[in-house]
C-alpha cells in the first residue's frame, strides 16, 4: 500500500472516524474503556505502588486530572495567543460598560 500525503492521511482518518460514529448506537458504551484507562492512569500516577486507601486514592487522582487538564488549558491559551486569536467572549470590563454582566 502507498503512502498517502500527509494530509490526506489526515482527511482519511477524520471519514473513518465520521463513519465509525455514524454506525455506533451507544457512543458512550464504546467510549467507556478509554475514560476507565485515563482515570485509572491518574491513579497509577499518585499511587504506583497501590498502597493508598481507595478513598485517599481518588482524591489525589482527581487533584493530579485537575492539573493535567489546568495544563492543556494554559497551553491552548498560550498558543491562541502566540496565533493572535483569543476566547469569542469579549473582555468582562467590555461587557460591564455596556450594561451587561462581568460574571
Amino acid at each position: 500500500m502507498s503512502e498517502a500525503p500527509s494530509g490526506q492521511a489526515a482527511f482519511n482518518g477524520r471519514i473513518g472516524a465520521a463513519v465509525r460514529w455514524a454506525a455506533t448506537e451507544d457512543r458512550v458504551a464504546a467510549t467507556a474503556p478509554a475514560r476507565k484507562a485515563f482515570d485509572r492512569s491518574f491513579e497509577k500516577q499518585v499511587d504506583p505502588d497501590g498502597v493508598l486507601p481507595p478513598d485517599e486514592r481518588a482524591i489525589r487522582a482527581a487533584h493530579a486530572r485537575r492539573a493535567y487538564l489546568l495544563r492543556l488549558a494554559l497551553k491552548s491559551a498560550q498558543a491562541r495567543r502566540k496565533r493572535g486569536t483569543s476566547d469569542l467572549r469579549p473582555p468582562a470590563s467590555t461587557l460591564a460598560d455596556e450594561g451587561g454582566s462581568a460574571a
